[in-house]
């Protein structure tokens, strides 16, 4: 089953065209024996999983699709509505009283909140790529307001299938609208939905409103396969493993992937993978899941399409050597550097927050090196104002070429990134964790400008197998991250900027004023400011 806001009735070739031909074309292997045309965005294929021997449902969310009533995304009325639908279908005389759900993104956030209401016909499920914590993972990413995703994706993936909306994708299973036969105004619909956007920008705190959209995990009990995605950073796969290191179930496995976001789940190794552990817990096959450890990784080496699959018992890993790479401002360098021993000295580098950012560049290592796990930075910083935000990205460079991805979405994306707005610095201690800062982002605490303060910056996990010879970098800056590409072959003169970041950017000026976020930013390390980034490199 699944429950959510794309239209059920809306066909994934249509409605979602240019990831429906990169992935037709890329990966000819999937579902070779169905004519997938009942596919849809991000939920599986039918023809598929019924020659399998399941059932498979779809629920439009209320105010979507063909389902009536006020949208109101990821709120708690749409999680109990999907509570109730669990109920429903495991009582049909046809059902076996063992429902599993199974999803990516949006359908895997709505697993994770409706877990948490511990629906007792649910049997276990696949969260594919997807949030639990509304405010950490994709609203306001350390502090900061995620705009730039929100801005595009719920007008255009959203509200285009909101219920009665007439521009809505035609349905050809039932030959008429997607968004179901009623036809509303334009003003009709807007008051019909709730507004995400205005909603997270009056909270810049996490209050109710984000708990109320966020997993429990003291409550989330079902045997369930957290599959993360090594490049989605900003949306879903802290999630992921958050949802393997703290929620309650007792049989859980976190699997990790890298790739566009929707290829590896319906690629012969997603759907193989899905469904042994569903045939595992909903048929009771004694198919070896249950003897499975618990955590299955696909690793990455630079510029190769290869990945080599390696199985381990815990998350973190059991081998993870911690280590400190100490940032080195000293001004006898044209490029700030790292080292693996703190600067004896002091140093310090300043930049304009809006203008280019810092990059702090490791000497080559001296032999191979697995980084593979979450990162986090302590940070020594004063800003010239009363507050700013740090927008960190993890590197690495091997012979002067960045080693980078392919993420959910676009080609080329970094190891990692981290975000932290100062005035939110403040620790969750209950929480926090020596490689996993938390913060608890419950008061805001403006800084004294040209005063120093010492910052703890998440960096979401990542995994990389590295050559000796390879550099680390962490670029730090204030605003997003961006790559300057080659000029277009029809443009010569006009080189242009990409955000590889899943369309997810933090620029509303009402969050992020000039005044306030515009100023000079101040990066200390050595001596009694020894600035550094944490790395958990496996041992060999």
């Amino acid at each position: 089953m699944t429950q959510g806001v794309y239209g059920k009735g809306a066909p994934y070739r249509d409605a979602f065209a240019p990831h429906w031909k990169v992935l037709m074309s890329d990966k000819p292997e999937v579902h070779r024996e169905s004519s997938k045309e009942h596919m849809v965005w991000e939920t599986v294929d039918p023809e598929t999983w019924v020659l399998y021997g399941y059932v498979v449902i779809r629920v439009d969310a209320r105010g979507s699709g063909r389902s009536p009533g006020k949208l109101d995304i990821l709120s708690p009325r749409e999680i109990k509505d999907y509570y109730n639908a669990i109920e429903w279908a495991g009582v049909q005389p046809w059902s076996t009283g063992k429902v599993g759900l199974n999803g990516i993104s949006y359908y895997a956030i709505t697993q994770w909140l409706v877990a948490s209401l511990q629906p007792p016909h649910l049997a276990a499920m696949i969260p594919w790529e997807g949030a639990g914590d509304a405010y950490r993972d994709m609203m306001r990413h350390g502090g900061i307001q995620n705009n730039g995703f929100f801005d595009f994706w719920y007008p255009k993936q959203v509200v285009k299938v909101q219920h009665g909306n007439p521009q809505a994708w035609h349905d050809p299973w039932l030959g008429e609208s997607s968004s179901g036969p009623e036809s509303l105004s334009d003003a009709e619909l807007q008051s019909n939905r709730a507004d995400p956007i205005s909603d997270v920008l009056s909270r810049p705190l996490d209050c109710e409103w984000y708990r109320s959209r966020s997993a429990d995990w003291s409550k989330v009990t079902v045997p369930f396969l957290s599959a993360a995605n090594w490049g989605g950073f900003g949306l879903h796969p802290r999630g992921n493993f958050e949802a393997f290191t703290r929620a309650a179930s007792k049989q859980k496995w976190l699997e990790c992937h890298p790739g566009r976001h929707e290829e590896w789940f319906y690629n012969d190794y997603g759907t193989a993978l899905q469904k042994r552990f569903l045939d595992h817990f909903l048929k009771g096959a004694d198919n070896g899941w249950d003897r499975e450890p618990p955590v299955l990784l696909n690793l990455r080496r630079p510029f190769s399409n290869e990945f080599e699959m390696r199985k381990e018992a815990d998350w973190p890993l059991p081998k993870t050597k911690w280590t400190k790479a100490y940032l080195d401002a000293a001004d006898g360098f044209a490029l700030p550097g790292m080292s693996w021993q703190p600067p004896s000295q002091w140093s310090k580098r300043s930049f304009a927050a809006l203008g280019q950012p810092l990059t702090f560049l490791s000497p080559p290592l001296e032999k191979d090196t697995e980084i593979t796990g979450p990162l986090a930075a302590k940070l020594f910083t004063s800003s010239s104002t009363t507050d700013m935000d740090l927008f960190l990205v993890f590197q690495a460079f091997l012979d002067g070429v960045e080693i980078d991805f392919q993420g959910v979405v676009e080609a080329r994306i970094p190891l990692s990134y981290g975000w932290l707005r100062a005035s939110h610095r403040k620790l969750d201690a209950s929480k926090t964790l020596p490689y996993q800062p938390y913060h608890s982002h419950d008061e805001e605490q403006p800084l004294t400008p040209g005063e120093t303060y010492e910052l703890d910056v998440e960096i979401w996990p990542t995994n990389i197998l590295l050559p000796k010879g390879a550099q680390i970098a962490l670029q730090i800056g204030g605003k997003d991250f961006e790559r300057l590409l080659p000029p277009l072959p029809s443009q010569p003169d006009a080189p242009w900027a990409m955000r590889p970041l899943n369309g997810c950017t933090h620029t509303n000026a009402e969050d992020r004023p000039s005044e306030v976020f515009g100023g000079e930013t101040t990066i200390f390390t050595g001596g009694a400011k020894p600035s550094y980034i944490l790395l958990p490199v496996i041992e060999s």
